[in-house]
């Protein structure tokens, strides 16, 4: 595995020339962790130097941290990295959500404990897809520890969506119908996520989409339980939409340094919303990747080679 990961490194860092300012670093170990935040078991993976810049990775819909085994061993050799999955998702503590309804809000009030419960004084996020609506209610719950942004189709603009997408977050929260949760419950299932999700975006070269992603999703969607967890979320989320216009007055206000890797065969997230940050950000760098929803799935090397020099210009 180590020695796989150093020929990556060395073609990284020896061949593509606009990586050289950036020493070539061995893979540190990744552990896998659990801590309590709020009376809840939360789950994640860490590796790398404490010492080092802290880059926080928040995982999308459907998956969990596992969505970064990629990305984290080719960037832990330089910073330290902590990916956590959210209350309700991965290996993380799934509370009855008929008790315990789940929320965008809730994801990030968790996650706001979970940083101050591992003393991380300051950080970069990165965020995907669900990850940006937890990631900027923590930015703002917390702008004093937040450094810097990479943002890899983790919407915050209208321009994002398709006024088609845009209506079907409105009539999911607003539909109360049983058909409507019955469509919502069958995003859930196997076809949902296989086909919909992590296949949607590579036709005619599936191959490259490890089937590993969707079945450690599926693992853990089994149950009703499982599965209504993620239906609550989906039904909440025209919130993030009604609250895109005070995330971007933080943007504006805030100017973070931002990274935008951007998978631009994504139909879910489309190229606009990346452009739109640059609005809010106008210094913020942008590249449009080929590649489709799930980018870091399918190009982490060249996401990688983005997020090091990024993080190498603010250190």
């Amino acid at each position: 595995m180590k020695l796989t990961f150093a020929i990556a490194f060395l073609l990284l860092f020896f061949v593509n020339p606009f990586a050289l300012a950036v020493n070539a670093a061995w893979p540190e170990t990744t552990y896998y962790r659990n801590i309590e935040v709020n009376g809840h078991n939360i789950f994640y993976r860490e590796a790398g130097d404490k010492n080092k810049p802290t880059i926080l990775f928040l995982h999308g819909y459907p998956s969990s941290s596992h969505m970064y085994r990629h990305l984290i061993p080719l960037l832990s050799g330089h910073y330290h990295i902590i990916a956590p999955d959210n209350l309700g998702s991965g290996y993380s503590d799934k509370p009855d959500p008929l008790k315990y309804p789940y929320t965008f809000d809730v994801l990030a009030n968790v996650m706001e404990g979970f940083v101050k419960k591992l003393n991380l004084d300051d950080y970069t996020i990165y965020m995907q897809d669900f990850g940006a609506p937890v990631g900027f209610r923590l930015m703002m719950q917390q702008p004093d520890r937040f450094k810097a942004l990479i943002t890899q189709n983790g919407n915050a603009y209208l321009e994002g969506l398709t006024p088609a997408r845009q209506n079907f977050f409105k009539m999911a929260q607003q539909d109360k119908s049983s058909n409507m949760l019955k469509k919502l419950y069958n995003f859930t299932g196997i076809e949902g996520i296989r086909d919909k999700q992590y296949l949607r975006d590579v036709k005619g070269k599936e191959e490259i989409m490890s089937p590993d992603s969707w079945t450690q999703d599926l693992h853990f969607l089994q149950t009703k339980r499982q599965r209504t967890i993620q239906v609550q979320l989906l039904q909440d989320y025209y919130t993030n939409l009604l609250a895109y216009p005070q995330w971007q007055q933080f943007l504006r206000k805030k100017q973070p340094p931002t990274l935008l890797v951007w998978g631009q065969n994504d139909p879910a997230f489309i190229v606009a919303g990346a452009k739109a940050f640059l609005n809010d950000v106008p210094n913020a760098e942008l590249h449009l990747i080929d590649a489709g929803h799930f980018a870091m799935e399918e190009k982490p090397v060249e996401i990688a080679k983005h997020i090091l020099r990024f993080m190498h210009k603010q250190q």
